[in-house]
């Protein structure tokens, strides 16, 4: 039998806090209403953290329950990485702190690419399963967005919220098993940077600016703009990289922002909008989160199943951004 070394999604988890805010809720103190909020940006509600309750907390819980649906345990994990905006401290790591949580001895770090850190959080575990370090990597996307933003602007505030998201990636050998000619787990990645547009979604603060944690800005219209174009060219360069065409998706999970950019990019693209995952009404926007926490939504809603080819997409502060697609799960004639 051949064999193929293959980096496989072999488990889902996620946290949203219990702490759910609606757009009422919102309009009471700032001048806003549900209507304005839900024509612009399709979102309905968001979760905020309680007082005590840490990035690192969302991140565990939505690693137990990665853990959990993988079938493994916590010792068997590798590698530890997290996607966040908003650790609990400059340093150390959020990672390093939920592997205590978790109780196991993998290499743990974090990185910051904002909402597209997720995307750019598993080409990495991939990249270094594939190097040989090691079988297991849990990736985490989690961001308590609540605390970086300012109540005075009501262009931001509305649209941020927290969670956490976390998915297992396995390495193993498995038999050359196809479907439709497309083999099973990651299977293309394109990720980019362009800094000349930093300051079209920054902070107002930092470590080294100011001391201070700061709040968000954001160029709303430039960042619509270059949303749409920048996550359909990189979709679409990723698809050539898989030597797959648009139709060959099953599901799209995008970073979930704005229902507005969602329906333009899938225009764009000449994509059928009901292969778009949308879950943006029920939680905003998560940053690092916003996909883990929409893939999980839907496998536990029956939409998507083992053997689906997905396309994960996403767009942040930075400017960074980037696509990536795989086929779900582990194939019929798995094998260690």
């Amino acid at each position: 039998m051949m064999l193929d070394t293959r980096i496989l999604l072999t488990g889902i988890g996620s946290y949203l806090p219990k702490n759910k805010v609606s757009n009422e809720d919102l309009s009471k103190f700032i001048d806003t209403s549900d209507e304005w909020i839900t024509k612009r940006t399709g979102i309905k509600y968001r979760h905020f953290v309680s007082e005590n309750e840490f990035t690192s907390d969302m991140g565990t819980k939505a690693a137990n329950n990665a853990i959990l649906d993988a079938g493994i345990n916590a010792e068997d994990i590798d590698i530890i990485i997290v996607a966040t905006t908003t650790p609990d401290n400059t340093f150390p790591s959020t990672a390093s702190k939920i592997q205590q949580n978790i109780k196991c001895n993998a290499i743990s770090f974090d990185i910051q690419a904002v909402c597209a850190g997720f995307v750019y959080a598993i080409s990495i575990g991939t990249s270094m399963l594939r190097d040989g370090y090691g079988e297991k990597c849990l990736v985490i996307g989690a961001d308590s967005m609540s605390k970086i933003l300012d109540w005075k602007d009501r262009s931001t505030s509305v649209l941020f919220g927290d969670g956490a998201g976390a998915i297992i990636l396995e390495k193993h050998k498995v038999s050359n098993y196809l479907r439709d000619g497309i083999q099973w787990g990651i299977l293309g990645s394109k990720i980019f940077t362009d800094g000349q547009y930093h300051d079209l979604l920054m902070t107002s603060g930092g470590v080294s600016a100011n001391k201070k944690a700061g709040y968000i800005k954001m160029n709303g219209k430039e960042i619509f703009r270059h949303a749409v174009e920048k996550l359909s060219s990189s979709l679409v360069m990723c698809l050539e990289e898989c030597k797959l065409k648009i139709n060959n998706l099953d599901w799209v999970i995008p970073h979930q922002a704005n229902q507005r950019i969602l329906s333009a990019v899938a225009n764009k693209v000449g994509l059928d909008e009901n292969k778009i995952i949308s879950t943006i009404s029920n939680h905003g926007n998560t940053s690092a989160a916003s996909i883990p926490l929409a893939l999980d939504y839907s496998i536990k809603n029956g939409e998507i199943n083992k053997g689906n080819i997905l396309a994960f997409q996403a767009i942040g502060g930075g400017l960074s951004w980037g696509s990536m697609i795989l086929k779900f799960g582990k194939p019929p004639a798995f094998e260690k």
